[in-house]
């Protein structure tokens, strides 16, 4: 198995590392005074003190428009379940709320788009059926 590897701004590691940890529940790795490292959900992102990228809101999906450029994981839809009921509960601000898409299709998927404290769009989707992930 492989293991993802991202690297991007934030502006407030203190922010960040509440958010990832508190609010995501990711356990933090390695830091220093400029950077920390996340297991996020099985991957590894590193968050370094900088000015977030540029994101608007241009890619069409089913009826939302999403935020580009974003990152994001793939749940089991349990887990789906249990993290959208941690970010109710956290107060969590939703661009796109706990949804499901492509319902009785191919590729039916829970999702929820929400920011970082820094403004990095966050995509989590659950699946019912993993084999259903590259579904055509």
């Amino acid at each position: 198995m492989s293991i993802f590897h991202l690297a991007y701004h934030v502006d407030d590691l203190d922010a960040a590392r509440s958010f990832y940890a508190e609010t995501l529940g990711c356990r933090a790795g390695r830091s220093t005074d400029s950077w920390i490292d996340f297991d996020f959900f099985g991957h590894q992102i590193s968050l370094h003190k900088g000015t977030p990228f540029e994101t608007a809101k241009t890619g069409r999906v089913g009826e939302h428009l999403v935020p580009m450029p974003h990152l994001g994981v793939i749940l089991p839809q349990d887990q789906w379940e249990r993290l959208a009921e941690r970010l109710h509960e956290a107060g969590v601000e939703f661009e796109i709320p706990p949804t499901t898409r492509f319902k009785g299709e191919p590729g039916e998927q829970s999702t929820m788009f929400f920011y970082d404290p820094a403004g990095n769009p966050i995509e989590v989707k659950g699946f019912a059926d993993m084999d259903g992930v590259f579904a055509t």
